[in-house]
């Protein structure tokens, strides 16, 4: 370790296991699909058990905790958005799957949506990635292309009729 490195957080501290979502961030190739596609599990069962706004109103919880964590885990890292840092992934698809019925194809076109707005940012959410610093820029752009994929998702819903 270089001296103006930072040892990171350890793992079992709960900045890392809210951020990593439980080590899913730490798997390798792509951890940022890992954090949503392990999230889908535990959407599902709050969709069916309690609803879809419960859903949103988890994911508005996941958003304030992910915060706190990623800027916890940057702070101690001294990387600005660290790639094991998967939190925000689980907010944006739980926002995505708010609108989905419980149909594994609505959950995997909610998936894919999710990711295709998560990787290429369109505006605002690229704007976020860049000029907001600290957790909430983590955050924030991940929100945005929740958003973007709930809106696209029914909008394909509607016309493919998939969950009706």
């Amino acid at each position: 370790m270089l001296a103006t490195e930072r040892p990171p957080l350890p793992p079992w501290h709960p900045a890392a296991i809210i951020a990593t979502w439980f080590g899913s961030g730490l798997l390798p190739w792509a951890p940022g699909s890992w954090g949503s596609l392990t999230a889908l599990p535990p959407a599902w069962l709050i969709a069916h058990f309690l609803g879809p706004r419960v859903l949103v109103a988890a994911a508005v919880i996941v958003f304030f905790l992910g915060w706190w964590a990623a800027e916890r885990v940057q702070q101690a890292s001294g990387v600005a958005d660290e790639g094991s840092i998967v939190i925000d992934e689980v907010a944006g698809q739980w926002l995505t799957l708010a609108v989905a019925p419980a149909d594994p194809l609505a959950y995997a076109a909610g998936f894919l949506l999710f990711r295709l707005f998560d990787i290429t940012k369109p505006w605002p959410a690229r704007w976020a990635d860049r000029r907001i610093p600290g957790g909430l820029g983590v955050m924030a752009d991940d929100v945005i292309a929740g958003i973007y994929a709930a809106i696209a998702l029914v909008a394909i819903l509607a016309v493919t009729g998939v969950g009706s």
